[in-house]
């Protein structure tokens, strides 16, 4: 399954692990498919180099390029070339649903209430990590 993950579960899967960790570890271990987008990719960057994520990086021996590095290595890009407007009070979520779009994903996970009230965009349903992972590692 294709998986397109939003930047808030991407930071706490390189930050504190637990559930949202799992799916990393299923696309390593090749049970699911992550696909991220120059403009996501981007946002993680942007929200890694925030001084308390960075120090919490450095505290693990890691930093925010290898995070990036990590992630960037693992997800399969994309370059949509639309990004509609669907998520009026967060333009920003809009990213997230045009590299779903365009990477033919089946999932977005994300703890973002906006994108989980939509639920659904085409034939894209969105999930939180926790039911993300019930349905992509068994």
């Amino acid at each position: 399954m294709r998986v397109v993950r939003d930047t808030n579960v991407v930071v706490s899967a390189l930050i504190w692990s637990g559930t949202p960790y799992r799916l990393i570890q299923a696309a390593v271990d090749g049970t699911v498919t992550l696909c991220t987008s120059p403009a996501l990719l981007a946002e993680l960057s942007d929200v890694l180099t925030r001084p308390h994520l960075a120090a919490r990086l450095e505290r693990q021996s890691s930093s925010v390029e290898e995070a990036l590095s990590l992630y960037g290595g693992l997800a399969v890009g994309v370059s949509p070339k639309d990004v509609p407007a669907v998520i009026t009070a967060d333009p920003d979520d809009d990213h997230v649903i045009a590299a779903a779009v365009e990477a033919r994903a089946g999932l977005i996970v994300s703890g973002d209430r906006d994108l989980l009230d939509l639920g659904r965009h085409r034939e894209i349903t969105i999930l939180a990590p926790a039911e993300a992972v019930r349905i992509c590692c068994p």
